[in-house]
């Protein structure tokens, strides 16, 4: 079981949309995917469908158990309307967990525990990070086997990412020198523009092979998914932020086949041959499903 947090110290750079449009790729293909919101605004909880008082149970009670049983993490898996993908969902409690765990053992590895009783029910885990430096944010990257690290190219977007670069560094001294494996995902960039381009090049420049040789474009659809609570893969395959995210779906997979090779499920080993092999035009019904779900929405279905 592959586990992928998306994280940065900086809001607004796409770290929802990340985790939504990837989970619902892997969806789309059937695969066993569990969405985990971490982040105290409950974004991707809200983009799922799903409010406070919409679930029985949430992240903040599996944090608050000190006896952790298999029973007790399914109890707080909510199976979302897409069928294979789940949800782990965020509470405003959240945002007391420093304060809550202060002086508990192992607080940095909580999050590792609970997801360790799912190891044979997913092929992917992805984990939303709140932007804040904290338990929450440590607890996601010590379970991780990759970070996606979401990224503008403006100037406060890039000091976010020297800021999750330090992070890094300082999680690899206290984990006695076990390096956090990240990916630098370009976010919100066309690289049709000239300026964008200039910045794009300073970035790879600087971070060489840890940033993505391509990029997130901007693209209307994702506001448009957002709002009907539907990822953007499930709505519209063919837009450009959709089909960007399937390349970048396909680049982790790679990454995990060379790097983790054991924690890659045979589902994945197989969409990954397939799409090595060449993108397999969608049939004539999958087509039809995206243009009304594009259309419509899923209320209307």
């Amino acid at each position: 079981m592959l586990v992928w947090s998306v994280a940065s110290q900086k809001g607004g750079v796409g770290k929802t949309t990340t985790v939504a449009s990837l989970a619902g790729w892997l969806q789309k293909e059937g695969l066993r995917v569990l969405a985990v919101d971490t982040d105290p605004h409950a974004s991707l909880t809200a983009y799922l469908g799903y409010g406070d008082d919409s679930v029985e149970r949430n992240l903040y009670d599996l944090y608050k158990c000190q006896d952790l049983t298999l029973d007790e993490v399914r109890s707080a898996i909510t199976y979302t309307r897409f069928k294979g993908l789940d949800l782990i969902a965020s509470s405003m409690a959240l945002a007391t967990t420093d304060r809550q765990l202060s002086g508990r053992a192992g607080v940095g590895r909580i999050l590792s525990r609970i997801l360790s009783f799912l190891e044979e029910d997913y092929d992917v885990i992805l984990i939303d990070c709140p932007p804040v430096l904290g338990a929450l944010m440590v607890n996601a990257l010590a379970a991780s086997s990759l970070v996606i690290v979401p990224t503008q190219t403006d100037f406060l977007a890039m000091k976010g990412l020297e800021g999750m670069i330090k992070t890094f560094g300082i999680m690899q001294k206290a984990s006695g020198g076990r390096e956090l494996d990240h990916l630098v995902v370009p976010t919100m960039s066309d690289d049709r523009d000239p300026e964008c381009e200039e910045s794009l090049d300073r970035l790879r420049k600087r971070y060489q092979n840890k940033v993505w040789d391509k990029v997130i474009p901007p693209d209307d659809a994702f506001a448009i998914s957002s709002s009907r609570q539907m990822p953007l893969p499930l709505m519209n395959r063919r837009s450009r932020g959709s089909e960007a995210y399937r390349k970048l779906l396909d680049c982790c997979i790679a990454h995990a086949l060379e790097n983790c090779p054991d924690k890659v499920s045979q589902k994945l080993r197989d969409l990954s041959q397939k799409s090595s092999q060449s993108s397999i035009s969608p049939s004539a019904s999958e087509l039809l499903t995206d243009d009304l779900n594009s259309m419509l929405g899923p209320e209307e279905f």
